[in-house]
């Protein structure tokens, strides 16, 4: 029987996701904003000054992402954590100020040890988790010297406005899950299955990432200390958001190019609403908030939204630090070019990691995740750890259906097609496994599949033949 070209089913399943992704982030972007509005109350009680609002909304903003809060254990776990790492973010933050050299030298093996513990496991990666949360607090936060408060209170802020912002966050994703503004506690933990197999003649993939993160990093501060004297921190934190969550250096390489086209924009848009609003700071401050909750909304749309909204509040923010935001903007951009160039350079030269293989692995994970939930032993079967496995592939498929838009015309097949395939399984597989069936042709149609992830060119073939066995048994 012939079989139906993926692509030609799964435009309008990829359209509702992301629409659904979409409605659903905007639940998410409430609750944050909510919180990050709480917190920056408490923090304007505390000290009303701009460096401790920017903190808490900034800290808000990475507890909700970050998932540490989303049990009894992780909440516990970043309370006991926080303290102690409000003293580091302060005293690294401090030594950039005072001793750049130095504070670059802890900055960028703090970083690398925070990557590189994501070896040894779940709870290593939590703690890794932790221990990045105040390096990525200085790149956004910046740095506005207290004008009232004093010695003790400098060190004393932090601590206490991470521990609200960590209760705010808390607080309100409780209350949006009982009001189902948030998804369910367990959907938001589901993990998909993952491989650690790594070859003997290379490090681990985390190892790799942590490298490659640190030659970025080292290089983005020598570039910015040498060349750019104060305006270093745009080229660093670009570096890093470019090799943060490093999916191969196809990844890197598009939210390279998202980074600039988001913050091109967002730039000459700041630009338009500074001339027009001129230094209205409550104003500005309502600018910047709607910009940050623009941001966290459409992010799952594109990442280029988030590049553009952070863009335009980061700018906006220039002038509460005294800096004019007319002049600077301009030079922001090239900060932004250089750190992408500098993050894309690392991915691709230093232990490179190839977006192909990476794609491959989580389309083994998927479907050996398939393969459980229709083993005939499995007593109560589930599309959970199927459906999370398909997240982690739907993680890595933006990069590559906008290469397939140039590569298409040079070859008949793309890897997005493998994306496409497999998501195009998604509902008959998960309304098969709820039926508690396990139908012989399914189970060899996805054993066929996961033999041909050993051979590139008999993937896309043995996904569209999966498709169709799992849609005739539906029918």
């Amino acid at each position: 029987m012939p079989t139906m070209p993926a692509d030609t089913i799964t435009p309008l399943q990829d359209k509702a996701v992301s629409l659904g992704a979409i409605g659903r982030s905007l639940g998410a972007a409430a609750v944050t904003m909510l919180a990050a509005l709480a917190t920056l109350a408490c923090a304007m009680a505390i000290d009303p000054e701009p460096g401790p609002a920017v903190l808490a909304v900034v800290l808000c903003l990475s507890f909700s992402r970050s998932h540490l809060d989303h049990d009894l254990r992780g909440r516990l776990e970043a309370a006991v954590a926080l303290p102690l790492i409000g003293l580091v973010a302060t005293g690294v933050a401090t030594l950039l100020h005072r001793a750049p050299w130095a504070g670059a030298v802890v900055f960028v093996a703090g970083m690398f040890f925070s990557i590189w513990l994501r070896r040894f496991g779940e709870m290593a990666r939590r703690a890794g988790s932790l221990i990045a949360l105040p390096f990525v607090v200085i790149l956004t936060t910046p740095y506005i010297p207290s004008k009232h408060a004093g010695s003790w209170m400098a060190i004393l802020v932090p601590i206490i406005v991470a521990l609200l912002a960590l209760a705010w966050v808390a607080a309100f994703q409780v209350l949006g899950r009982r009001l189902h503004i948030l998804p369910p506690l367990r959907a938001a933990t589901a993990v998909p299955v993952t491989s650690t197999q790594e070859g003997s003649m290379r490090p681990a993939a985390s190892t790799r990432m942590a490298i490659q993160m640190a030659v970025a990093l080292a290089a983005s501060f020598i570039i910015g200390y040498v060349f750019f004297a104060e305006r270093w921190a745009w080229i660093v934190l670009t570096a890093f958001i470019v090799n943060s969550g490093n999916r191969g250096r196809l990844d890197v390489a598009y939210k390279s190019v998202l980074r600039v086209a988001g913050a091109a924009v967002g730039t000459i848009t700041a630009l338009l609403l500074t001339v027009h609003v001129g230094s209205h700071d409550t104003t500005t401050v309502a600018l910047i908030l709607a910009s940050v909750f623009l941001g966290l909304w459409l992010r799952p749309w594109n990442y280029a939204w988030w590049a553009l909204f952070v863009t335009m509040a980061l700018a906006l923010l220039q002038g509460f630090s005294g800096s004019s935001t007319q002049n600077m903007l301009g030079l922001r951009l090239e900060e932004i070019v250089i750190g992408a160039i500098i993050g894309v350079a690392s991915a691709w030269l230093i232990y490179p990691v190839r977006s192909t293989t990476v794609l491959r692995r989580r389309i083994a994970d998927a479907l050996a995740a398939l393969s459980e939930a229709f083993d005939p032993s499995t007593a109560k079967k589930a599309p959970d750890s199927f459906v999370a496995a398909l997240v982690s592939v739907e993680q890595v498929a933006p990069a590559f259906k906008a290469s397939r838009l140039v590569a298409r015309r040079f070859a008949p097949t793309h890897p997005a097609d493998w994306v496409d395939a497999l998501l195009a399984c998604r509902a008959p597989a998960i309304a098969l496994i709820k039926q508690q069936e396990t139908p012989g042709h399914v189970r060899k149609a996805i054993g066929a599949a996961r033999k041909a992830i050993r051979e590139p060119e008999q993937l896309l073939p043995a996904l569209r033949a999966l498709h169709d066995s799992l849609t005739h048994q539906n029918s």
